[in-house]
């Protein structure tokens, strides 16, 4: 784990830089999208639920949107099933959509909405089958992926109410199917866009385990700052953008497109990253506008 020290006028020009960043997003709405390793190790959890309640106690909106997969993986290794993948989405037969919605909407998503609890936050705990908030119909694709859906609409309205409220609202992404009695699993990245959308949210952050995007994968220095959306065709033809990158983007570029003002993607393995990119002038990952 990284660590460094500050000396005592350091820590007092990092608070000083953070005060036109709280005054900007004070009264908005940021959506986080948190996943991967970093729900993995508990002290890198605690920091991420530490950043989220400090943005809520000085007036920012916070919608915590959560994956899972590791945890997936390992309740499904229990009863001696396989995870399988094809391009980078879960492939969810009955069996194992009873398990990602267990997973999800219980163990998950009500460990986080204590953590945040325990540190003096206000939390609620949701899926996307509260409130019709998330519909989906089934993703078509070849080979057939199960019970993978496509968001076709998004219902706010109970995220609105609490929001107002005061509350974390901490969203497992699963969601009510078009058809009778079938429920779909939505991949999280997608599940944060479509949501900070209908929210017109100032803020989209995805969570990963990379830095951001890179020139040089292997190269931390080769880091984009900053990288504006018309040029994002380029970069993907250039090979700067590619693999499980790609979808990332197309996220933050639809956000983008329909209504957030900036999209961020940071490496979730380093402590306070969300206080960093979005309070500091430096940042630490990559924005995209």
């Amino acid at each position: 784990m990284d660590t460094f020290k500050i000396d005592m006028d350091e820590r007092s020009q990092v608070l000083i830089q953070a005060i036109p960043y709280i005054q900007k997003f004070a009264g908005q709405t940021i959506v986080i999208k948190y996943g991967g390793n970093a729900m993995i190790d508990e002290d890198l959890m605690e920091a991420v639920i530490e950043d989220m309640v400090l943005l809520q106690l000085v007036g920012i909106n916070i919608i915590l949107v959560h994956g899972g997969g590791p945890f997936i993986a390992e309740t499904l290794e229990r009863i001696g099933k396989k995870s399988e993948f094809i391009e980078g989405l879960r492939v969810t037969d009955q069996e194992t959509m009873d398990v990602v919605q267990m997973v999800l909407a219980g163990k998950i998503n009500k460990r986080l909405v204590q953590y945040i609890e325990q540190i003096g936050g206000k939390a609620l705990g949701l899926c996307g089958l509260d409130g019709n908030m998330l519909v989906a119909e089934k993703l078509q694709s070849d080979p057939d992926i199960g019970y993978v859906g496509k968001i076709t609409e998004v219902h706010n309205n109970l995220l609105l109410d609490n929001i107002d409220k005061g509350y974390i609202c901490v969203i497992a992404t699963i969601a009510n199917g078009t058809e009778k009695n079938v429920v779909y699993n939505i991949n999280a990245d997608i599940a944060a866009a479509e949501i900070a959308q209908s929210l017109n949210a100032v803020k989209l952050i995805l969570m990963t385990d990379v830095l951001g995007v890179m020139e040089d994968p292997k190269d931390p220095s080769t880091l984009y700052n900053q990288i504006d959306i018309k040029d994002i065709p380029k970069l993907k033809e250039e090979g700067i953008i590619t693999g499980g990158m790609i979808p990332k983007l197309d996220c933050c570029v639809s956000a983008i497109e329909n209504g957030v003002l900036n999209a961020h993607i940071i490496d979730g393995t380093k402590k306070h990253s969300i206080l960093i990119e979005l309070l500091t002038d430096t940042g630490i990952g990559t924005m995209i506008y």
